[in-house]
């Protein structure tokens, strides 16, 4: 008995030791410091030759954390910010109909909307999506056929379009947005998901390669699975048949993503590749440490393990932050695993970086 007292009493110390290794005030502070830093640096070049349309991916994972940023500011400036864009850009999703990146900026429009009200805010993409639910795209998820990114055949797409769909089944009750998009995903999952390792392939080209003899799973896609994933669940009535299924994945890519996590607090650009792969990677890793989060916050991750995995992860991701509030070690855009370097970064790292430090102030007691 007295063993067993011993035993409990050093698991409780553990889980305060954890929490009082992070302080809510700092995580704030660093939060703006990366959020103002990329509202000043919004139109450099980045990857890219010239500055993203405001309405591309990249920035509309970046709009995705800069939402749960100005929930916490206590300050109209990062709302204005996000609302101006939408304005700007009369509240149109980007240019491509079918394709997944272009219906990330849907993301920013609901979390608008929910503060606002203003139906403006959604009617296009409401209607957009009645479209594609009308005429839905029959393509093939085989890469390289015809019309195929139509489809959701590359892993990081389920970051891009299924949340907004679970936005609008939240928002407006309609069932049939959950249908559609359970359906698609359900498609994308039985193609590109491993069933021996809990991880997502980044598209069909990876299936059966290797690299030194270890399966590709690509850092930064599988991160963008999984913190879709967490926003997914949080959309959905737990008990249901829909939130069970994304549960079940949710859950054993956690499992897997313990197992994987470098003693430095990151994730390797390939998952499996540790050793071949020794730089961090800050886009991929902070969602990983939104999603691990999310799930402590939310109940479903039990156990000090969980716990000291996020607050190694969000330790070293804030580490990565320069003295101006750049944060670095962000691989610049692609589609497998790569370098990054400390003085590179991108607008959906600090979108990932915004969204992981959202959660983490939740479980550390900011209010």
């Amino acid at each position: 008995m007295k063993t067993f007292q011993l035993l409990l009493i050093s698991l409780l110390l553990g889980h305060l030791c954890f929490a009082q290794d992070i302080k809510p005030q700092e995580v704030r502070n660093i939060m703006k410091k990366v959020a103002d830093w990329q509202m000043d640096h919004i139109n450099d070049s980045y990857s890219n030759k010239k500055p993203h349309h405001p309405l591309h991916w990249t920035n509309a994972a970046l709009y995705v954390g800069m939402a749960k940023w100005a929930q916490m500011a206590n300050d109209d400036t990062y709302f204005n910010w996000l609302k101006g864009i939408g304005n700007q850009n009369n509240w149109q999703l980007h240019e491509r109909k079918y394709h997944a990146d272009d219906h990330a900026v849907g993301r920013m429009y609901a979390a608008l909307y929910r503060k606002y009200g203003e139906e403006e805010m959604l009617e296009p993409t409401i209607e957009q999506f009645g479209f594609l639910m009308h005429h839905p795209a029959k393509t093939k998820l085989n890469w390289g056929s015809p019309y195929h990114q139509d489809r959701w055949n590359w892993c990081d797409a389920l970051f891009m379009s299924p949340p907004v769909w679970a936005d609008l089944y939240n928002i407006t009750g309609e069932q049939k947005y959950l249908d559609f998009m359970l359906e698609e995903y359900k498609a994308t999952t039985e193609f590109l998901f491993d069933a021996e390792e809990h991880l997502y392939y980044r598209d069909e080209r990876f299936k059966g390669k290797l690299d030194q003899g270890t399966k590709i799973f690509w850092g930064r896609g599988n991160g963008w699975v999984y913190a879709g994933l967490a926003d997914i669940l949080s959309n959905l009535k737990p008990q249901t048949r829909e939130y069970e299924y994304f549960l079940d994945i949710y859950n054993k890519m956690s499992i897997k993503l313990l197992e994987l996590q470098t003693p430095e607090g990151h994730w390797a650009m390939s998952l499996l590749g540790q050793k071949f792969y020794p730089t961090p990677e800050t886009s991929g890793s902070s969602f990983f440490v939104y999603g691990l989060t999310w799930g402590i916050n939310n109940g479903i991750l039990k156990g000090a393990k969980y716990k000291k995995a996020v607050v190694t992860g969000w330790n070293a991701m804030a580490s990565y932050v320069n003295d101006k509030g750049m944060l670095g070690y962000v691989q610049p855009i692609g589609a497998e695993p790569g370098n990054a370097s400390p003085d590179k970064t991108e607008v959906y790292g600090t979108g990932a970086f915004l969204s992981a430090g959202s959660e983490i102030y939740k479980m550390v007691g900011g209010k």
